[in-house]
């Protein structure tokens, strides 16, 4: 039986819990309940002793296209906000900041480690877990993404976090653990995006198939590990998981994090949302994009 809730789908079959991405006319855009949902359902998966495996993917053209920012750069928003403006659902709370007024990076930073919390579950749930990626995985969609255990996406999925060109630092920080100092910093250094292919050749990725073959393909990921007893998965998840402790990872998501605040309020940041407000969000981004040759769906021909 499959129980809706606000952003997301959930459903155990067999021995797989599936949570599904379900705001689909929006691209399965990022908004305060999603982080939470999220959490919600990987816990319930987690203490259900019959699921060995949860399996999370997206409805519609794509598996996340980030933060639904486009109204809160506008500044048409109606989100609720408190006695000094701050508008209290999360990354919007800086979108909606002027720049003739001061700014609090703490109740900033505040505010975007619960998202990042919320997609951390994926990593720190005791239980494997898998992502599926078709058509886009961008911007804030790569923050949940890379904190799954596997990632297997569609050989032609557009894949990378764009908003390091103006306006953003990835907040969950793991790019340089998934790939490693020199390749991470080759697509950060320039927002560039790679296909669903080049990541499974790069390692961000651990198979990346025809479109057509990727549900038969995570199916048969998924089958195979909810094979495997569901003791021996968390043993052996704990283990290969305490590499990326030590690594640090905590550290580079709370530095990312601040640092993403800040990218909001730079001059270009502010001049960014300017531009959203006067032609709209998807006139800003495509100002951003296209001097680089990848805008919309194109990827970055790295």
């Amino acid at each position: 039986m499959t129980e809706t809730l606000k952003t997301m789908t959930y459903e155990v079959t067999g021995r797989v819990a599936r949570i599904t991405f379900n705001r689909p006319e929006t691209g399965n855009a990022i908004i305060a309940d999603t982080p939470l949902e999220l959490a919600a359902l990987v816990e319930r998966a987690d203490l259900d002793p019959s699921v060995h495996v949860i399996l999370v993917s997206g409805r519609g053209e794509g598996f996340c296209a980030g933060f639904d920012l486009g109204a809160y750069a506008e500044g048409s928003s109606t989100a609720g906000t408190d006695r000094r403006g701050t508008v209290l659902d999360g990354k919007t709370q800086a979108i909606n900041h002027r720049a003739d007024q001061p700014w609090d990076p703490m109740i900033d930073y505040q505010m975007m480690s619960r998202f990042v919390r919320g997609f951390s579950s994926l990593m720190r749930c005791d239980k494997p877990t898998v992502v599926k990626i078709h058509g886009y995985c961008v911007a804030g969609g790569t923050d949940i993404a890379l904190h799954a255990d596997q990632v297997i996406a569609a050989a032609d999925a557009k894949i990378g976090y764009p908003p390091t060109r103006v306006w953003g630092v990835p907040a969950a920080g793991m790019w340089a653990h998934r790939l490693g100092d020199q390749r991470a910093k080759r697509l950060l250094l320039t927002g560039d995006c790679l296909t669903g292919a080049q990541a499974a050749e790069w390692g961000l990725a651990v198979e990346a198939p025809d479109p057509a073959d990727l549900d038969e393909r995570t199916e048969r990921l998924v089958e195979r590990i909810a094979a495997v007893p569901v003791n021996q998965l968390i043993m052996v998840k704990l283990a290969m998981n305490s590499a990326l402790y030590n690594q640090g990872v905590a550290t580079s998501a709370m530095i990312s994090t601040v640092f993403d605040g800040i990218a909001r309020h730079t001059p270009e940041g502010h001049a960014f949302v300017a531009q959203a407000r006067e032609h709209g969000f998807r006139e800003a981004v495509r100002g951003r994009d296209e001097p680089f040759g990848d805008y919309g769906r194109t990827t970055s021909g790295v």
